[in-house]
């Protein structure tokens, strides 16, 4: 007998009989179908230093050139171009380079939907989010969020999502804290998350 086979036979036998694995798994915790609410997500948001904008649809373009303009941004191909000033320099993502994405100044897309309880924003890389890596390079990210997109818990997100979707859960500015809790912010995505908020 070996070492091994030695170990293994007392586990076995400290264990005693294999139990049984239950048959389904209880799903009754709160079901999806809550609604949002919109001064929990920004006082969430606000909480985890991200700064919150509300406006029109139409006034979207004058908070981008308040926080970017004059500077270089990247834009996923299917954001809506009345959102974008004529004072930013816009890239739009077909597959650019690493390098140049994390050359520029900025970010803006749109989002799939915002958990209040939780005050995140969840990305779906539709025409209007873009790949994961342009909200991650770059040091400032504006998202701008649909009230209509807002829900209660993360039960009604997962209810809206597609699973096979790549998804991007971003509650906050990227921070970290070291062993002792000093928060150093930008280590795996931007310093600055700004979300404009839009009826919807």
């Amino acid at each position: 007998m070996t070492s091994r086979e030695l170990i293994l036979g007392r586990l076995r036998a400290a264990l005693g009989e294999t139990p049984t694995t239950p048959g389904d798994v209880p799903r009754d915790y709160r079901p999806a179908g809550g609604a949002g609410d919109l001064d929990v997500l920004v006082h969430r948001l606000t909480d985890y230093r991200a700064t919150v904008h509300r406006c029109a649809d139409g006034e979207v373009a004058q908070v981008v050139d308040g926080i970017l303009g004059g500077r270089r941004v990247v834009v996923p191909p299917g954001l809506p171009r009345h959102w974008l000033p004529d004072t930013v320099d816009v890239l739009t993502d077909d597959d650019l380079p690493r390098e140049q994405v994390a050359g520029a100044d900025g970010v803006v897309t749109a989002a799939a939907v915002a958990v209040a309880e939780t005050g995140t924003v969840i990305l779906d890389a539709s025409p209007d989010q873009g790949r994961r890596v342009i909200t991650l390079l770059p040091d400032v990210h504006i998202c701008v969020l649909r009230t209509d997109q807002v829900v209660a818990g993360v039960p009604d997100a997962l209810a809206r999502l597609d699973p096979h979707r790549p998804l991007t859960w971003i509650s906050g500015p990227s921070a970290t804290s070291d062993i002792e809790l000093n928060r150093v912010e930008g280590v795996h995505g931007p310093r600055n998350l700004h979300v404009v908020i839009i009826p919807g």
